[in-house]
């Protein structure tokens, strides 16, 4: 064995050019595939880390702009949300419809001393940590107590809190009233952080002169399917057109932001992706076994005539098989793990510089990559391919070596 090896690497030796462009095909179409998955992973988490911010069965209802002219009245009215509309979300929709909640947003003033914070402060419901997935670090959320009594309550992000200079318990003025800070909560990195407080105190502060109810927020049960939820928004948008003298089929008076058929159309866009970036990582590791097929058949070409004396003097169809297999195996092996560490070196790099790369969008910093890595079971997995498909197409070009007969072979140029 340990002569066979000392051949194949005089055989390499000997003809450079050949062994580095059969690794170079080798190396290269690992390399790509690993780097494309890993790039089309680091878009995907990123998308994922996006959409898991919110719970998935949990819709927002916004008011917008009537397109259709309704009941004499003409297009172009804008609809805003009335607190009948939460109960009529609340009471008529129960068969779906789990909790119901509403979001009053205003722009406000926090102060703390010679400490200064703007920002938009959303009175919202208990409901909203769950719909929004807002995580706790100290204190409490706004609970029922707070929507009944009204009471002055403030929750903070971390940031705001260190910005404040305050903690749970402490009072801080908002405009010209006393709240108390009741929790502190984990700001996320690629979002808006608002300054949260009971909806009634909020709307009963900044909005007591009228009945507008900005958002309806709320979570539901039993829409598995994408018909399903289209059925349902249809039915929901009609009833409230109906109660705004809206057109029923007005698509525009009311605006829906139904996150489980985001998450339904982000999962097949997904799915695409993955399937897109598997082809072409496939083609590309397909161009790399063509190019070892190509050049073992090359080098069966050149050694005929050595392989004929070989025969001449004894050697068996067998030793001449197993030494273009051997070699094929290990120039395979060697350049298609080299092609596997670059490829994992590249993912690394990405998540390294791209990995941290944020765009600001206004209302919130989105990170274009997360994690743009590659399972190691997929690298070895992948590598492993390439090897026997290295092996195989060595296969063919030795047993055409192996069973040609010596006297062709001598005659061979």
């Amino acid at each position: 064995m340990i002569e066979l090896f000392s051949e194949i690497w005089q055989t390499a030796r000997r003809n450079k050019l050949r062994t580095g462009l059969t690794g170079f095909a080798v190396a290269w179409g690992i390399f790509m595939l690993i780097v494309l998955l890993g790039a089309g992973n680091g878009l995907i988490n990123a998308q994922l880390k996006q959409s898991d911010r919110f719970l998935s069965s949990s819709m927002v209802v916004f008011g917008g702009e009537t397109s259709m002219a309704y009941q004499g009245l003409k297009e172009g009215r804008w609809i805003r949300l009335k607190e009948r509309d939460i109960d009529i979300t609340d009471q008529e929709f129960k068969q779906v419809i789990d909790e119901v909640g509403a979001q009053y947003r205003t722009a406000g003033m926090v102060s703390n001393g010679q400490q200064y914070l703007s920002g938009q402060i959303a009175g919202v419901y208990p409901n909203h940590i769950k719909i929004d997935k807002v995580e706790m670090m100290q204190g409490r959320f706004i609970n029922e107590i707070d929507i009944k009594e009204k009471r002055k309550v403030l929750v903070i992000s971390n940031k705001q809190a260190k910005e404040l200079a305050v903690r749970e318990g402490q009072h801080v003025k908002v405009g010209n009233f006393a709240f108390k800070i009741v929790g502190i909560y984990k700001e996320q990195e690629n979002g808006r952080a608002d300054m949260f407080s009971a909806y009634t105190t909020i709307k009963n502060i900044y909005g007591a002169r009228t009945d507008d109810a900005g958002r309806i927020e709320f979570t539901f049960h039993g829409l598995e399917t994408e018909a399903e939820n289209e059925v349902f928004e249809k039915e929901y948008r009609q009833r409230l057109n109906t109660a705004h003298q809206a057109h029923p089929d007005d698509e525009s008076a009311i605006w829906m932001w139904n996150r489980y058929t985001q998450n339904l159309q982000m999962e097949t866009g997904i799915k695409i992706i993955r399937t897109a970036l598997w082809i072409v990582g496939l083609f590309t590791l397909l161009s790399g076994i063509v190019g070892v097929s190509n050049i073992m058949l090359i080098t069966v070409k050149e050694r005929t005539h050595e392989f004929g004396i070989r025969k001449a003097i004894g050697a068996k169809p067998w030793s001449i098989l197993k030494l273009i297999i051997i070699e094929s195996i290990i120039i395979t092996t060697i350049f298609g793990y080299v092609g596997m560490i670059l490829g994992i070196a590249a993912n690394e790099y990405m998540d390294a510089t791209l990995g941290h790369t944020k765009v600001d969008a206004g209302l919130f910093k989105a990170t274009m990559f997360v994690d743009p890595t590659v399972g190691l079971d997929v690298c070895f997995e992948a590598t492993m391919v390439m090897i026997i498909a290295g092996t195989i197409a060595g296969l063919i070009p030795a047993l055409k070596a192996s069973r040609i007969r010596p006297i062709e072979a001598l005659r061979a140029d």
